[in-house]
């Protein structure tokens, strides 16, 4: 059976530049933005278009050392994307399969980054803790995003 969480969190930053900074440029931003979680992204084949996959690798703070993830559906336009974990995280020792739909929308001067995870756990596995950490880890970034677009309003504009 899969199961869900979600998380909305609304920043002061606009949505495109969200966008494009949390999510298409992440391979850039996220070691530099919190190089205490993530060590390097690194696109393991294509070319950031749907069916591409890449691999996040993280320090010791994280309980596994990598994730690779596949980039299943973008909409530029409508600042929305799919993916779908394939190695590495919890993947095949705390769930059998997790999904990510984001989708960032414009709120007055800033926006709303939304996330639906959707995930089967294997059975007999408490994932409440897991999950607890990836919802805390999804809105720590995206702050830290919004806090450095903030500071650089031109960048990503």
């Amino acid at each position: 059976m899969s199961s869900s969480w979600t998380a909305e969190v609304e920043t002061k930053a606009p949505a495109a530049a969200i966008f494009k900074a949390a999510f298409l440029d992440w391979h850039n931003l996220g070691p530099k933005l919190i190089p205490q979680i993530i060590t390097g992204v690194t696109l393991i084949s294509g070319d950031g278009s749907p069916g591409s996959i890449r691999q996040i690798n993280f320090s010791p703070a994280v309980p596994f050392s990598f994730i690779k993830e596949r980039l299943d559906f973008i909409d530029h336009e409508k600042l929305e994307l799919k993916t779908s974990d394939v190695e590495g995280g919890d993947l095949g020792s705390k769930t059998e399969s997790a999904t990510s739909h984001i989708k960032v929308e414009p709120k007055g001067n800033g926006s709303i980054v939304k996330v639906l995870a959707t995930y089967k756990a294997i059975a007999g596995v408490d994932v409440v803790e897991d999950i607890k950490k990836a919802k805390e880890g999804f809105i720590n970034s995206v702050k830290a995003v919004e806090e450095h677009l903030v500071a650089n309003p031109g960048a990503y504009a």
